[in-house]
């Protein structure tokens, strides 16, 4: 009976996960670690490590799909770029988390969320609608690497996939349109670059039993096709302020945590 529960529980967190990871273009990782803690139990460390060993499967296939179809491309340089950022902050940050204390991490994640809401909210477009780097194929590959390696440190150490880091650092900081930001960070959810953090969570035993986790599996191709379904059909002023909203309510719930 626990059993099933667990995967019920699991399928749950899995879907709410998707669907916000569907529609914001990012990785399923924030929402997956607050709902582990807050439907399964778990304590921080292993609601980190849950999150990030159930996303290695292409749980995102479907979501990108979606992106792709309607027109939002990207160009494979930008891909590599920060790929290669994401595995060398991935393997750090997962190093650093298992140094420190739960309410140490509770509080990064509190403070990491702060600066990603301060720089949508601060983001300006220009009065034409149009983005800088909109119509071009090239981005500084030096900044798209920073913005891999921030996004893997922060996935490594926060246990969340990097993925709101690469949209908002490609759409707040670079002016990549907000659609096509989304689809790189989506690219990320099916590419395993999480792996050298997902395992070192693993060799610790840092995780929820085995039916939470095919729960949590399930749940995500689920529910990231149904978000990126959503996505599509709203504007990029509405995702945004839906990013604000959702990291606002991630941001409190955590710093709840923290203080109790």
């Amino acid at each position: 009976m626990s059993a099933i529960h667990d995967l019920l529980a699991g399928a749950g967190v899995g879907l709410i996960g998707g669907l916000t990871s569907g529609f914001m273009g990012t990785s399923p990782g924030g929402g997956l670690v607050i709902f582990t803690v807050l439907l399964l139990g778990a304590e921080q460390h292993v609601a980190q490590g849950t999150s990030l060993i159930t996303q290695v499967p292409p749980t995102g296939l479907a979501g990108v799909r979606r992106y792709w179809q309607s027109g939002n491309h990207s160009p494979l340089l930008w891909i590599v770029w920060i790929g290669v950022g994401f595995l060398i902050g991935g393997a750090g940050g997962g190093y650093a988390a298992a140094a420190v204390s739960d309410a140490v991490l509770q509080w990064t994640y509190v403070a990491y969320l702060v600066a990603l809401i301060a720089l949508l909210i601060l983001r300006r477009d220009r009065k034409d609608g149009s983005s800088p780097t909109a119509d071009q194929d090239h981005l500084p590959w030096l900044l798209l690497l920073l913005i891999g390696v921030l996004a893997g440190f922060s996935s490594g150490f926060m246990g969340i996939g990097g993925g709101l880091a690469i949209t908002v650092g490609l759409a707040a900081g670079l002016r990549v349109p907000q659609h096509q930001a989304q689809l790189i960070s989506l690219i990320f959810s099916v590419i395993p670059t999480n792996i050298p953090a997902a395992w070192i969570y693993w060799s610790k035993g840092l995780m929820v039993g085995w039916p939470a986790i095919i729960g949590i599996i399930a749940g995500l191709w689920v529910g990231t096709d149904l978000g990126a379904r959503m996505a599509n059909g709203v504007s990029k002023a509405v995702l945004r302020q839906s990013m604000i909203g959702l990291v606002a309510l991630m941001a409190l719930y955590m710093t709840y945590k923290a203080l109790g």
